[in-house]
């Protein structure tokens, strides 16, 4: 699979000065990680789930979730199991090797769920990349790890956990320092088979009664704010002792009552018909999911958790790596630079000091790897206009 693979090549090679890499469920995690993009989040009591895998892989999606946690009523969790044991089965009858499929994994709700679906799954266990571990903490995460270790031996396969950062506990101001201490530890024991970190934010909120608005981000409810800041303090270092940490979810996906006006500019949209898509764009509040996205990568994370298919292609037009950042961290890491110094960019707009930019440069480039890098003359918004024609 590739990002923007679905897009006809003539049209891909006017966009990408670097086109996205090719990669694959058995790519190194390394670059697995930075390449989830938009993982879009789905219910595992859909009939038609192994459908929507196919259609959503066609559409530019190459991570799903396949939900038994929060998106799903405690009293169809059975059902919603026995349903993806089906589901699995049929995906591997229709997609031999997996190679046309997402990087799929499952939201499970306790330990023991892990062992017992990847015995369920039998031979289609090769169609799963890990599971999704809710509510980690140190003493709760690190029975969903072992439990991890203990199915991968079972099935022979690598498998991936996304532990998801939403406790209240870490929430709280008073454990908080306590409880990242003690993720940070459980983690890094695992960290050949932790693929990113997520952020639970709507959990984050629901410890204090507070849901945001299409209008704000999630950096406008201070508290949220706060503890991803944190989290990305202790858990995102750009050391060699972090790890990915993906963007909170978006909630929004139809057309809302406005309070304040809309966030996107109208002068990126000037020219053909971009203003139609900038006014589709605000009628089903994507302009808030821009501005957040843009936060996102602002406060070190890289991703994004979706929960519809509307938002997977602004997730992946907003992670191309633009012309001039491209340049930048290419003449940051030249080899005659490794002593450091001061040199103007290439656009003459801004200083690149060497060693204090040298880790940023370094993700940039990790990131036009597997999201390609724009033509010199190509924005954001022919990119989205491209994503959104699939």
């Amino acid at each position: 699979m590739r990002h923007f693979g679905y897009i006809p090549p003539a049209a891909r090679e006017g966009l990408f000065f670097q086109e996205p890499c090719e990669f694959s469920a058995a790519s190194p995690a390394s670059l697995l990680s930075v390449a989830l993009g938009a993982t879009l989040y789905s219910p595992a009591t859909r009939p038609t789930l192994a459908d929507d895998v196919m259609k959503q892989a066609g559409r530019g999606v190459v991570s799903m979730v396949l939900c038994l946690e929060d998106s799903i009523d405690d009293a169809e969790v059975v059902d919603a199991e026995a349903n993806l044991v089906r589901q699995f089965a049929q995906l591997a009858e229709r997609d031999a090797t997996g190679t046309g499929l997402p990087l799929l994994f499952v939201r499970v709700r306790e330990p023991g769920q892990i062992t017992d679906l990847v015995d369920r799954l039998g031979t289609s266990v090769r169609m799963l990349s890990g599971f999704v571990l809710p509510k980690f903490t140190e003493e709760r995460g690190t029975l969903f790890l072992e439990a991890l270790a203990e199915a991968e031996a079972a099935c022979g396969q690598r498998l991936f956990a996304m532990p998801v950062l939403e406790s209240p506990e870490l929430l709280h101001l008073e454990t908080r320092g306590e409880v990242l201490q003690g993720i940070a530890r459980s983690v890094d024991k695992y960290r050949d088979r932790v693929l990113a970190l997520r952020l639970g934010v709507t959990d984050f909120c629901s410890a204090y009664g507070l849901r945001r608005a299409p209008d704000m981000t999630a950096y406008d409810v201070q508290i949220v704010g706060s503890v991803i800041a944190d989290v990305v303090n202790v858990l995102g270092r750009a050391d060699g002792t972090g790890f990915t940490i993906t963007g909170p979810v978006w909630e929004y996906f139809r057309r809302q009552e406005r309070m304040f006006k809309p966030q996107l500019r109208r002068s990126p949209f000037l020219e053909g018909s971009a203003e139609e898509l900038r006014t589709a764009l605000i009628e089903h509040d994507l302009d808030g999911l821009l501005r957040e996205i843009e936060l996102d990568r602002a406060n070190g994370l890289l991703g994004k958790t979706c929960i519809h298919p509307s938002h997977v292609a602004p997730v992946h037009a907003l992670s191309v790596v633009s012309h001039e950042e491209f340049t930048d961290a290419q003449d940051i890491l030249r080899p005659e630079r490794g002593g450091g110094g001061v040199l103007r960019s290439a656009y003459t707009n801004k200083m690149n000091e060497v060693k204090p930019h040298r880790a940023w440069a370094e993700r940039t480039l990790r990131r036009a790897e597997v999201f390609g890098v724009a033509s010199e003359d190509v924005g954001f918004v022919d990119l989205l206009a491209a994503g959104l024609t699939k």
